[in-house]
């Protein structure tokens, strides 16, 4: 991929068709360059006039149950974004126009690898317009009973998380990385969402995860993998809630500079954190990347070959 210290949107658009994982819908969405300076926005091509576009933002987060909703002041949302805003941040794309003709965005095969793939494909432009990142200059921390999300100090993006689920086959699991250059790519990106068998009935009964299949999530019951094939890792759920956090963490509009921790946490919890980072002063700054920093960035130097295999 094109490296530099400068922004970068999509050399051509690159398109994906599948169902959404909770309203089973079909969708189609089309990712299209952008300018410089224009960010990550969505357009829902079902809806007329200036109504249609959300911008990637972490204030228009509508919290929802098991994935991340964006609504504008119109009441036009998109949900599910999550895995597309991970795969963008994760290639390096400071701006896009994401189209899609419906109100979630596909799930595809559960993790980020395909959008990876097809943004990778499509190649990178260079931009006329230098990386503006948000750097940590102070902790901000936030609470959800057990659950706990923190953003540090750090010379780069890096992500520490924990869970703990009954479920033997997912039980207790950490994992730290620096998120610099293709680690997300090699080492996040083909990681599934997943869930318990004993939730999934529920869950319909709410109307949620309509479209979900063994092939599109990672289904366990006790010590069992119900999905065929098994885990693409041996702590693949913790490195989905890491795709994720990063996905949500893109919503603060810029490449973020410091430590993340996550302990049991969500996508609800995530944003807390980024509405009390912003709501803090002295917590953060925005700072132009040199050389040194764009080079560490997430999606600098990115390389084909780290695609995972199943993309």
């Amino acid at each position: 991929m094109d490296g530099g210290i400068v922004q970068h949107t999509l050399r051509s658009s690159v398109e994906f068709v599948g169902v959404g994982l909770h309203g089973g819908q079909p969708a189609r969405v089309a990712i299209r360059p952008a300018a410089a300076g224009a960010g990550i926005w969505f357009r829902r091509l079902d809806v007329a006039g200036a109504a249609a576009h959300i911008p990637a933002r972490w204030d228009m987060v509508r919290q929802s149950p098991l994935c991340t909703r964006l609504e504008n002041a119109d009441g036009v949302s998109v949900a599910t974004v999550e895995h597309l805003m991970a795969a963008l941040a994760g290639c390096g794309v400071h701006n896009a126009l994401v189209e899609i003709d419906g109100p979630e965005i596909p799930i595809l095969d559960g993790s980020a690898a395909q959008f990876v793939r097809g943004i990778m494909a499509g190649g990178l432009r260079r931009l006329g317009a230098p990386i503006e990142a948000i750097e940590i200059t102070a902790p901000v921390e936030v609470r959800r009973g057990a659950a706990c999300a923190r953003l540090e100090p750090a010379e780069l993006l890096q992500m520490d998380f924990h869970i703990d689920f009954e479920d033997a086959v997912i039980g207790a699991q950490s994992k730290r990385l620096t998120m610099a250059n293709g680690t997300f790519v090699r080492e996040l990106s083909d990681s599934r969402t997943f869930c318990r068998n004993a939730d999934v009935e529920a869950m319909r009964k709410n109307g949620l995860a309509l479209g979900g299949t063994l092939e599109n999530a990672v289904v366990v019951d006790g010590d069992h993998v119900l999905s065929p094939g098994g885990l693409r890792h041996a702590d693949e759920p913790v490195r989905h809630k890491m795709l994720d956090a990063l996905g949500d963490l893109a919503l603060a509009g810029a490449p973020l500079l410091g430590r993340y921790i996550g302990v049991r946490a969500g996508h609800a919890i995530t944003n807390d954190l980024l509405r009390a980072l912003f709501a803090t002063p002295g917590a953060y700054r925005r700072v132009t990347c040199g050389p040194d920093i764009a080079a560490r960035l997430p999606g600098a130097g990115l390389r084909d070959s780290e695609i995972p295999a199943v993309a």
